[in-house]
């Protein structure tokens, strides 16, 4: 197995990935640039970049690249799913929570103090507007978009299969958010360590999964002083504020990036109350969460993605 590390998207990228070396060294090298040009396009972190030009274009028609569009189109199915749990408008309370820039600044600069306003603006997603033929969206007047991790999965996926046109098995983990094609050799699964979101360097299991998709939301790994309060990036839509739920990290195995990706961020937020009944809506995922003690919960069918057995809590 061939590997390739660096820094994108505020997060450390692994690619690997097998076959013949030739191959794999191009393989690698397209699927890394391809990664690097997503960020540019997608990041809300740069005027320059493409989501940035659409959200200041609310209120009128923008023409769209094609990946951009898909995004933004995909985010939209979403919203009906998730029990008002995901919501890429969140922008503003991201912001107001100390999130302004990337988290590489924050963890070398810290944060702003910066107070909530008064009166909460919310915007509804299900107002923006899509032209297929002229591949254009329409925003509200005022509305904003993250795209943040469903961009982030959404990017690891393409990235990974661009890599399989030159390997016999790899994969591209974007900081949590893995896809994976193919099966390694003389192995019937890829292995993927289940983090203790309390303690980086230990591991609390193993997963066993095939190709498909692996994103882990944790509420400690990006999280800053602001004022006399501890922040985090995972915003409760409801409330516009960081989430407070009992979990501190969700992984979901699902087919697609986008799915677990979107799906670990909203279970987290629901916590223990509410995240089965949302999960139980869709029988294409299974998920494995992490309590403040490091307890194992989660739906009966991920029992057959561990290493070992194991009882929830």
């Amino acid at each position: 197995m061939e590997f390739s590390e660096f820094r994108a998207m505020n997060s450390d990228i692994l690619l690997a990935a097998e076959g013949p070396q030739e191959n794999v060294a191009r393989g690698l090298g397209l699927a890394r640039a391809f990664i690097a040009a997503a960020e540019a396009r997608l990041t809300r972190f740069s005027d320059q970049s493409e989501l940035a030009q659409l959200n200041r274009s609310a209120g009128t028609w923008f023409n769209a690249s094609e990946e951009l569009f898909d995004i933004v189109r995909e985010a939209r199915v979403f919203i009906d799913q998730r029990g008002g749990l995901f919501d890429p408008t969140v922008l503003d309370a991201l912001e107001n929570a100390g999130y302004d820039k990337s988290m590489d600044e924050i963890r070398a600069h810290g944060v702003a103090s910066r107070r909530a306003p008064a009166k909460r603006v919310t915007h509804d997603f299900r107002a923006v507007q899509f032209d297929d033929a002229a591949r254009a969206i329409w925003l509200p007047p005022g509305m904003r978009l993250d795209l943040g991790g469903i961009a982030k999965g959404w990017i690891a996926e393409r990235a990974a299969q661009i890599l399989a046109a030159y390997c016999d098995a790899g994969a591209v983990d974007a900081g949590g958010d893995l896809f994976a094609v193919g099966l390694p050799a003389n192995d019937a699964a890829w292995r993927i360590a289940l983090e203790d979101p309390r303690d980086s360097d230990n591991v609390l299991a193993v997963l066993r999964v095939g190709p498909g998709a692996v994103a882990t939301s944790s509420v400690t790994k990006r999280r800053w002083q602001q004022g006399d309060r501890m922040q985090h990036h995972l915003i409760d839509p409801q409330r516009g504020t960081p989430a407070e739920t009992d979990w501190l990290s969700v992984t979901v195995i699902a087919p697609h990036a986008t799915v677990a990706e979107v799906f670990a961020k909203s279970l987290l937020i629901a916590g223990s109350f509410e995240a089965a009944e949302i999960a139980a809506h869709r029988e294409d995922i299974a998920f494995i969460a992490v309590d403040g003690e490091g307890h194992l919960w989660g739906s009966s069918q991920a029992k057959e993605f561990l290493d070992v057995g194991f009882e929830y809590a």
